[in-house]
């Protein structure tokens, strides 16, 4: 009976001993892949997410700016084709005197 309490014992020892080891390993593997991981993503030239919020905000910022300055782009042709409308029309309006003969 007491070889058989031993016999659990040793293989419970055993077992310990290897789940230390396994989890050890685990833990180098995961620090290896770690490192292969950032030293990949090191190399590809990618952009933090603050920098990418940062850009996407000045886009937005410029399309409204973008549209702002249609709008005003269209007034002031709006504007324009009415005067030159305006114009015409007071031309044709008042005739012309005509032109003095020179002797």
């Amino acid at each position: 009976m007491q070889s058989r309490n031993r016999v659990f014992d040793d293989a419970a020892r055993v077992a310990g001993g290897a789940f230390g080891t396994l989890s050890g390993i685990r833990r180098e593997v995961e620090g290896l892949v770690r490192h292969q991981i950032d030293k990949l993503l090191s190399g590809m030239d990618l952009v933090t997410r603050d920098e990418f919020d940062a850009v996407k905000a000045m886009a937005i910022r410029a399309r409204e700016e973008n549209e702002r300055l249609e709008e005003r782009l269209q007034a002031l042709e709006t504007a324009s084709e009415k005067t030159s409308t305006a114009s015409r029309s007071k031309a044709k309006a008042t005739p012309k005197a005509p032109a003095a003969k020179k002797s």
